[in-house]
């Protein structure tokens, strides 16, 4: 079972806004995205995690080939992780930590930059059965289930100043592995006892039967997940149910300004239950 150790806030650790900004969506924030969340930040401590998937297939062709995936016998995706997938992981997640401490510190915004492998995020033991060539073979893949995140790696929360967080982990024999990084965002929430995760993707809203969806609860959104969706919206439903059972009180998928979000202006607001309808 996945747990997580949270600190509940106190006066000198105030509530963050977790915010996890998919790798595919990177090169499309605009200028004003980026005005938008350091006038967020200067009220609120940030904790921004980030994806990696379009960084790799841009920076080697063949993490874009099928081989690059592996499925195991449940069914699960996990991209096919070695020492040296590690290595470019770290390498695009540091250019990417240049352009996001570039932009926030014009904006009058701190980062400080953290890989989850050093102490903030500790994984299990990871499956070692895999399909390949349609036969399922025993392999070694640098993938783990996170079992814990550790708050006090997040001392520094506090107005004006964003933690920067490759979601990499550390597992019990002590090898640093890939983690999910939307469900390492809903783990980073829980333990921090943020009361949102907001999940930035490129589109503005869950579709469910081609209709964009408001709103929904926990239930409804697993059930969907289960029956109907896929790839990358699959693993956010997953994450957001796991947000929601840590004691985050809502999660928001979207593709707008992060403060539209949290308003509830746009996205799709999942909660614990179903929220009456509200007029439009």
């Amino acid at each position: 079972m996945t747990t997580t150790v949270t600190t509940p806030p106190t006066e000198t650790t105030p509530t963050p806004t977790v915010v996890k900004l998919g790798g595919s969506c990177l090169d499309d924030m605009s200028d004003a995205w980026w005005d938008d969340l350091a006038e967020h930040g200067r009220n609120n401590p940030l904790i921004l995690v980030h994806g990696w998937s379009k960084l790799l297939k841009e920076l080697n062709p063949r993490y874009t080939e099928p081989s690059a995936i592996l499925r195991d016998r449940y069914g699960n995706q996990s991209r096919w992780t070695t020492p040296e997938v590690i290595d470019d992981i770290k390498a695009v997640s540091d250019a990417l930590g240049k352009d996001v401490i570039a932009r926030l510190g014009e904006r009058g915004i701190t980062t400080e930059r953290l890989l989850g492998s050093d102490g903030l995020v500790h994984a299990g033991e990871g499956e070692r059965w895999w399909w390949k060539d349609k036969q399922l073979v025993e392999l070694d893949n640098l993938v783990g289930p996170i079992t814990q995140v550790d708050p006090d790696r997040l001392a520094n929360l506090k107005p004006g100043h964003c933690y920067l967080v490759t979601p990499l982990a550390r597992n019990t024999a002590g090898q640093e592995v890939n983690t999910d990084a939307d469900r390492a965002a809903a783990a980073i929430a829980g333990a921090s006892s943020a009361t949102c995760l907001t999940l930035v993707t490129d589109v503005p809203h869950l579709l469910i039967d081609g209709e964009p969806v408001r709103q929904i609860s926990a239930e409804a959104a697993a059930e969907f997940r289960d029956r109907g969706a896929t790839g990358g919206m699959r693993k956010k439903l997953r994450a957001a149910g796991e947000a929601l059972d840590r004691g985050v009180e809502k999660v928001i998928i979207g593709s707008a300004p992060v403060s539209h979000m949290l308003a509830e202006d746009t996205g799709t607001v999942i909660t614990r239950t179903q929220r009456e309808e509200q007029a439009s």
